[in-house]
């Protein structure tokens, strides 16, 4: 499992992580597309912006190993803002590409692009 050097463990106050410490023993837990519903808390849609914004900063447009991000925290945004960046792709496996869709990514989350 690729460690992501430099990548923030988690959003600065919280609990809520974006990186994982070590392999999960057990297996991968797979991405899975999970929708983002208009109530959802205001704590988890800046959990969600931080997390795309430190992926933007991070990588930019550029293809990325799923690594130790945290997969609960990715499915918030699998399938939108991030997409696979290969054919086929397994959504299980620590080594999967992805990459950004920074056409979608500047609606949903415009403030990430600011510099």
């Amino acid at each position: 499992m690729l460690k992501h050097r430099g990548f923030p463990g988690r959003l600065p106050g919280t609990d809520y992580h974006f990186t994982l410490r070590r392999f999960n023993p057990r297996g991968v837990t797979p991405l899975t597309e999970r929708p983002r519903f208009a109530d959802r808390k205001p704590a988890d849609r800046r959990a969600d912006a931080a997390f795309f914004a430190a992926l933007w900063h991070h990588f930019g447009d550029q293809p990325f190993e799923r690594g130790n991000l945290d997969a609960g925290r990715l499915s918030w945004l699998f399938g939108r803002e991030v997409i696979p960046a290969t054919d086929p792709f397994d959504p299980a496996a620590y080594e999967s590409l992805l990459r950004i869709d920074a056409a979608l990514a500047r609606t949903t989350f415009p403030e990430a692009f600011d510099d």
